[in-house]
């Protein structure tokens, strides 16, 4: 019998969330006869305290701008962006709303938007990208964004149109092709994805999620060396890329070379101490050198780490089998089948 693995492969690497400040749009203190000179003065102290990271400050100069003049647009602009970067989503959205509510901007929508999708909010962030679109049709972010959200919700079509509109306004848009080739890799386009992944990368050489997306990829079409490659590539450019040596390990299986495998495998959990899955590969590498104590060994630490991994139990129950501990085996094809794994049943049959 053969020992099945489950292999996790990194799916989108997403965009960090991003909100700026308007800082290129920076109006200097006037004199003035209504106190607005107040007002600028203490907003520009707070882009520039925004500038530095310091966000403490930003706001206290916000609030004084505000303070000096209540109907300044970009100060709650700029203050929700403070709050925003303090993780005060409510207060960032309560001040959108308030900039919201003198101008109709553009960059208020999109902000409040990737509040919203902070606080877990897809629909109102989808919402308020879509509104960003309708008022300013060539805002690159706000495509690339909804787009990201329909990805979550595997409309990996409606994400595709998203990614190229964000791609047309903003041709050197690497996260964009990364994602838009995420999207169709989800649709089987294989030739598709890499040929963005390879985009992405022209547009950004050190994006080393795209190098193990474009191996994951790779490997899907049965090129394992290009994929082995690839991964090498995104592990030099992030050392500690426990899910890219999680990768490789599981080319390396396909390409047949299980002892360096292994030394990923390893090198992945060492990385990151509660890695299942790659506890749960590393057992199909040892399972193929025939060290079967030691296949059910690390699919018994899998399990340990994520109680209902019914591959973990069916890789177990495979390696039990193989030491003559029958009834050991068929207790975990059993508790495979009941955590969802179907294909259980082609070992279950010889069970009492």
């Amino acid at each position: 019998m053969k020992l099945k693995a489950i292999l996790f492969i990194s799916l989108c690497a997403s965009a960090p969330v991003i909100l700026t400040a308007q800082t290129d749009t920076i109006i200097k203190a006037k004199i003035l006869d209504d106190g607005s000179q107040d007002a600028e003065k203490f907003y520009n102290a707070g882009i520039e305290d925004f500038k530095t990271k310091n966000f403490q400050g930003a706001l206290i100069n916000f609030n004084q701008a505000i303070n000096a003049k209540p109907d300044f647009e970009r100060a709650y602009y700029n203050r929700g962006a403070t709050k925003y970067e303090m993780k005060d989503y409510n207060g960032a959205i309560a001040d959108f709303d308030k900039a919201l509510s003198i101008s109709q901007s553009p960059d208020s929508y999109f902000s409040r938007g990737q509040a919203n999708y902070a606080l877990g909010k897809k629909e109102a962030a989808n919402a308020d990208y879509t509104k960003t679109i309708e008022i300013k049709s060539d805002y690159a972010q706000a495509y690339y964004y909804r787009g990201g959200i329909k990805f979550e919700n595997k409309d990996y079509k409606g994400a595709i149109e998203d990614f190229t509109s964000a791609i047309k306004v903003k041709p050197d848009y690497a996260y964009a092709y990364n994602d838009r080739g995420s999207a169709k890799r989800q649709l089987d386009d294989i030739d598709g994805a890499i040929n963005d992944y390879n985009k992405a990368l022209v547009a950004n050489s050190e994006m080393a999620f795209t190098y193990n997306n474009i191996a994951s990829a790779k490997r899907k079409k049965g090129d394992f060396k290009g994929a082995i490659n690839d991964y090498t590539e995104a592990i030099k450019m992030k050392k500690d890329y426990y899910a890219a040596y999680n990768n490789r390990g599981s080319a390396k299986v396909d390409a047949g070379d299980y002892k360096g495998a292994i030394e990923d495998f390893t090198k992945a959990i060492e990385l990151k101490k509660d890695y299942a899955f790659a506890y749960n590969n590393r057992a199909s590498a040892k399972y193929k050198l025939k060290d079967y104590k030691g296949a059910v060994d690390d699919c018994t630490k899998a399990i340990q780490l994520v109680n209902d991994y019914g591959y973990a139990y069916m890789n177990r129950g495979i390696a039990k089998e193989m030491l003559r501990d029958n009834i050991g085996a068929c207790e975990d094809w059993k508790k495979a089948l009941e955590y969802g794994v179907e294909s259980a049943k082609n070992y279950i049959g010889d069970c009492k």
